[in-house]
């Protein structure tokens, strides 16, 4: 297999597509007098979004309801966690909330109480999907997940084919597994493959840290309630288990409706380790938008129904994708190359299922023996 380090994209049409639509975006900047980065709405979302993530939490401490609100509050503190992770920390851990780097290092600091760890996130995200996206084996994103395929280079097996099934299931416990044990997963796995590039010294520190904010998290969200406020345990893990299956269905769902779906491609290097296609071109061939005219669900999950411009621009503040976005699809166009583009959350989603059962079919055998 090849190394991540050995992929090469390799712009053979030279066709100068990046290089023009970089122009146009900057230029739109420049004519409408604005900045890349967050403003006066961003600013107000992060405080509303923080607001339904921690005040229920205070009120549940304080005021002890009955189990139906408390479950019910539990339930909005899920929806506010996806809704802090989508807006608020992947813009700061992408550079794109502030032009100020200490702004952008502050503002990602609220991954710790979504119970995560900045420099894996970095690392798998930032790093191995954003540059890799759905190549098999360097794009963690799209790697199989235990009974889950993403990819059709990998096994296909039996119990795929009822993967269109359970997969939502499956992604009620995202969160959870990551709150848990993906970190550590990620630690020695990214450490074992030479992308995490500390030394010894380093990784060190940084396994004390994450071992350090896990247990902080865990004696915040469980421990306090229960043996601070006197609150059933119960109904506290009950509640910490709901939150954590609505915060998992929500974000696991949103970011498969941008890669997982009919239309998108699974490109495989060469011999050489070359991806024949320049960059952003492959980023067009490998995300998709959806809803992109639906304001209140673009509010919510923090432009990532507008994953081209995203994958494109991680560095320019999600709430610009609205206006950039016509830019970046008649400049695709000029150049032909697909736009990808659900123009609802529903025909995104029936997509992403219908990629499922794909992946989840076994070959058939008179086919396979010619």
């Amino acid at each position: 297999m090849q190394t991540r380090a050995q992929i090469k994209f390799v712009d053979k049409d030279k066709r100068q597509f990046f290089v023009t639509l970089k122009g146009r975006v900057d230029e739109y900047f420049e004519q409408e007098g604005l900045s890349k980065h967050a403003n006066a709405k961003m600013v107000i979302k992060t405080l509303v979004l923080l607001f339904f993530y921690l005040g229920p939490f205070v009120f549940l401490l304080l005021a002890q309801p009955p189990v139906g609100l408390s479950m019910l509050l539990w339930t909005v503190m899920g929806l506010a966690m996806a809704g802090v992770g989508m807006s608020v920390m992947h813009d700061a851990i992408h550079g794109a909330y502030s032009a100020n780097n200490a702004v952008n290092t502050l503002m990602s600091y609220v991954l710790f109480l979504l119970g995560g760890s900045i420099f894996n996130w970095k690392l798998q995200h930032n790093v191995l999907h954003h540059t890799y996206t759905n190549i098999v084996n360097m794009d963690d994103d799209i790697n199989d997940k235990l009974i889950l395929r993403f990819s059709p280079h990998t096994e296909v097996k039996s119990h795929h084919r009822f993967q269109w099934m359970y997969a939502f299931a499956f992604y009620c416990i995202t969160t959870l597994y990551w709150v848990t044990a993906k970190d550590f997963v990620q630690y020695f796995k990214y450490t074992a493959e030479g992308v995490n590039r500390n030394n010894k010294l380093q990784n060190a520190w940084l396994l004390a840290r994450i071992t350090f904010l896990k247990v902080v998290y865990m004696a915040v969200v469980l421990v306090l309630p229960i043996w601070g406020f006197g609150i059933p345990a119960g109904q506290v893990i009950g509640g910490f288990l709901l939150m954590h299956a609505v915060s998992g269905l929500v974000l696991t769902t949103v970011f498969q409706l941008a890669h997982s779906l009919e239309e998108t491609s699974h490109p495989i290097p060469n011999e050489e380790g070359q991806i024949e296609n320049e960059w952003a071109i492959h980023q067009l061939n490998t995300t998709a938008n959806f809803s992109r005219h639906n304001k209140w669900l673009s509010w919510y999950v923090g432009g990532l129904n507008f994953q081209v411009e995203h994958h494109l621009f991680p560095k320019i503040c999600h709430v610009h994708y609205p206006a950039i976005a016509p830019i970046v699809e008649q400049t695709a166009r000029e150049f032909g190359i697909p736009y990808l583009e659900n123009e609802t959350f529903f025909t995104a989603l029936r997509s992403h299922v219908g990629v499922l059962k794909q992946l989840g079919k076994l070959p058939d055998l008179n086919e396979a023996l010619g």
